[in-house]
């Protein structure tokens, strides 16, 4: 058995979870009996942590949040994880989380032992992010909409679906059971179950203001069709109409291509081709500006031929000329000697 100390910062980390745990499933991870675990619960609830105790058969305990917010206990890797994600926040993506981010950051790194600290320095500098073209976000909605959906609390707010703004009528007040937060392609999306129209709806969070939680709890539901948050989204943007419909056969087997290709639109396997018997497949998603589809198509590395939209071949014409002059002007790539 582990010493008393040890046992009980063991017990703070998965109590800070904040999922809820069963007296065995706890007395089974910390290999105790159930009365030294009652006697470590209250240990803690003496340094100032709020554990909540349910009795009976199907009794356990929870972490609560408290008037203050007590230290933190972090595994190695989940303090290198935050320093990461921190440092990415504080260059932007999220408006007004930079600066909040850039201070979280200083504290984190500040107690970091030297061995987490060369971690954290070794993603962060071999690491590079692309710059984001999607609309900002408020982080204030972020976290609220983030946290209804981790508590399974009903929610409302302001929702501007680029119809009642337009027409200068009030933006309808909104009122779901948030499921979960998605990013596909530059945008945020909300996944949730509208109370008022009894349906799964998506909402883009730029357009989202002024969310509140109603302090009710629900039980979740399953989205249809069998599908998880980003299949649902991936599915209703698809749906939704955009300038054009792209469509794109590509020499290569699904699985492979959607790696690069799933947060963007749909991957389907097509018949193989009829000469080599090649494995291929279809990408199709709907797109308002073909910049998005070219980067994907040269990301994916593979022969391809395009079904539609004809002003696609033709982007694909001017780019492959643009670079056909670029590499005739540019001089002749060096051959690196073969390794020994």
């Amino acid at each position: 058995m582990a010493s008393t100390s040890s046992r009980m910062l063991r017990l703070l980390s998965l109590l800070q979870t904040h999922r809820f745990w069963t007296g065995p499933e706890l007395s089974e991870r910390l290999e105790v009996s159930d009365r030294t675990l009652r006697r470590d619960v209250e240990r803690l609830r003496d340094l100032g942590y709020p554990v909540d105790a349910v009795r009976g058969l199907a009794g356990g305990y929870q972490l609560q949040a408290g008037a203050a917010l007590p230290p933190l206990l972090l595994e190695d890797e989940e303090a290198v994880a935050i320093a990461v994600g921190l440092r990415a926040a504080a260059g932007g993506g999220v408006a007004g989380l930079e600066v909040s981010a850039l201070g979280a950051l200083t504290k984190i790194v500040s107690v970091m032992p030297p061995k987490l600290r060369r971690r954290m320095d070794a993603v962060s500098t071999q690491t590079q992010q692309a710059p984001r073209r999607g609309p900002a976000l408020d982080a204030v909605v972020l976290t609220r909409l983030a946290q209804c959906c981790r508590d399974d609390e009903r929610l409302r707010f302001t929702y501007d679906a680029r119809r009642a703004s337009s027409s200068g009528a009030a933006l309808p007040r909104r009122h779901v059971e948030p499921d979960a937060l998605v990013t596909v392609g530059q945008r945020w999306y909300l996944v949730a179950w509208d109370l008022d129209r009894r349906d799964w709806r998506t909402f883009r969070v730029d357009r989202i203001a002024d969310p509140e939680s109603s302090r009710v709890r629900f039980s979740p539901r399953a989205l249809p069709d069998g599908l998880d948050a980003l299949e649902f989204v991936q599915r209703n943007t698809a749906a939704m109409p955009r300038r054009y419909d792209v469509r794109v056969v590509v020499e290569a087997d699904a699985t492979t291509v959607a790696r690069h290709a799933m947060t963007w639109g749909r991957v389907d396997a097509a018949e193989p081709d009829p000469v080599t018997g090649g494995a291929r497949c279809r990408v199709s998603m709907s797109a308002d500006w073909l910049d998005g589809p070219l980067w994907l198509l040269g990301e994916i590395g593979a022969d391809f031929t395009v079904e539609s939209p004809p002003e696609l071949v033709a982007a694909l014409r001017t780019a492959g000329e643009r670079f056909t002059r670029a590499a005739a002007r540019s001089a002749p790539p060096s051959v690196a000697p073969p390794a020994e």
